[in-house]
């Protein structure tokens, strides 16, 4: 369909069902596409024959660090997204158009890991292009315009749903859908890894790939267990909230690599190389030798990872058999095992800057005993993660956001499926 129509075919519901399954307001996902139908006229031409796309960002429900560790996690697919506007072009260049940003061409015949496009959103079409070739999919040229809503800095992996997204176009636009959501996400872990040159886990890009409620298991990282979730948390009275506590991450890189030189290091202690691999019994009677060897902390952490790894499993048994309650439970212990054990939630270099413990003090007593909260993501400043019953749920708004500057409680939607072709 000419673009020209596509957004007068938009602007009257007829994608309206699609919508209302991925996003929480249909309104504001007619005028986002028709906006992003816009650029890609203004940017590519009126006349053009386009398809559209999506891929999610991702929140982690469980797990907290222990993808690292080849452990398990449980994450979801939300309804903040990148989209694309896209159509095939008859030259060997795709380009890119992002917006607010300049444009990306990337000759798809030229797939080898260019220097001056590391850590550039080009490495990653480049990337993506070239691990379709190493499989021996096809790639061709196109352009696209693309938009994104998932916040940066936000732990919901804008560069993960990119990728995806990526993956996706090429996936309809050239292969027939032929490539599965679990390749594409390891297509995008490689082309951030390789291309990119970011030494990122799989989680990200299979929770963006995958949709929904995502268990994933990593004892063998390069063919993780999968399995979808089904559930809707308003049918059980919960909001997803995710508030952004201002924090700087500018100098946490040291905070986040401690935690794996650490878990390392009791790994190593039993000769192995992840803690997934380590036996906890052996783990608790060697606690002695650990503390001469590793240090306390180190130990604390490796206590976090044992016992989160297993909610992890847990967690998605509860949402597999209804049983939210113990879900909720299982997610508030495994924040608390995240501030006492992993320490995550503020960083030592700058105790006087504690905006996570403080939005999880304020959200534990605002519930009251209900709902659930957690650190989100990597931790150490940046967001935190409450499960809000509805009834309570515009008077957190109100109260958090008090705290934390309007517009800094985002209400999410656990979106049922991953990177996907819209139309």
């Amino acid at each position: 369909m000419k673009v020209s129509v596509l957004k007068n075919h938009i602007a009257s519901g007829g994608l309206d069902n699609i919508f209302s399954d991925l996003y929480r307001d249909i309104n504001v996902a007619r005028e986002r596409y028709i906006k992003a139908c816009v650029g890609f006229a203004e940017t590519f031409g009126e006349e053009r024959e386009v398809m559209l796309f999506s891929a999610p960002g991702r929140t982690e429900v469980g797990g907290n660090h222990t993808d690292h560790q080849n452990g398990r996690v449980l994450a979801g697919s939300v309804d903040l997204d990148v989209i694309a506007v896209v159509a095939k072009n008859d030259s060997n260049v795709i380009r890119v158009k992002s917006e607010g940003y300049d444009m990306d061409t990337v000759k798809f015949d030229m797939l080898s890991p260019r220097t001056c496009e590391t850590a550039h959103s080009a490495s990653l079409i480049r990337g993506m292009c070239a691990m379709a070739v190493r499989s021996g999919y096809n790639v061709g040229a196109f352009d696209a315009y693309t938009t994104s809503n998932v916040l940066k800095g936000s732990g919901l992996s804008s560069s993960a749903a990119f990728e995806v997204l990526i993956g996706v176009v090429i996936n309809h636009l050239f292969n027939d859908g032929k490539i599965d959501a679990v390749t594409i996400a390891k297509y995008a872990q490689q082309s951030e890894r390789e291309f990119f040159g970011k030494p990122c886990g799989l989680m990200d890009q299979m929770a963006s790939s995958v949709g929904g409620f995502t268990a994933i298991d990593f004892a063998d990282p390069q063919n993780p267990v999968i399995e979808k979730v089904d559930f809707d948390l308003a049918q059980n009275g919960h909001a997803l909230c995710i508030i952004n506590t201002g924090g700087n991450h500018t100098d946490l890189t040291d905070d986040y690599a401690d935690i794996t030189v650490e878990c390392t290091k009791v790994s190593q202690f039993f000769g192995k190389r992840f803690l997934r691999e380590v036996s906890e019994t052996d783990f608790f009677a060697d606690i002695a030798d650990l503390r001469k060897q590793v240090g306390d902390r180190a130990i604390l952490r490796a206590i976090h990872f044992f016992s989160d790894n297993k909610r992890a499993l847990d967690e998605k048994q509860a949402l597999s058999e209804g049983n939210f309650d113990k879900f909720l439970k299982l997610i508030n212990e495994s924040g608390d095992s995240s501030f006492k054990y992993l320490q995550n939630v503020y960083s030592i270099s700058n105790v006087s800057e504690q905006g996570l413990s403080l939005a999880l003090a304020l959200t534990d007593k605002f519930l009251g005993g209900r709902g659930a909260c957690r650190v989100h993501g990597g931790g150490f400043a940046g967001t935190v993660q409450a499960f809000v019953p509805l009834d309570m749920l515009d008077d957190y708004i109100a109260m958090i956001e008090s705290a934390f500057g309007k517009g800094n409680c985002h209400v999410l939607k656990i979106r049922p499926v991953g990177g996907t072709k819209i139309f």
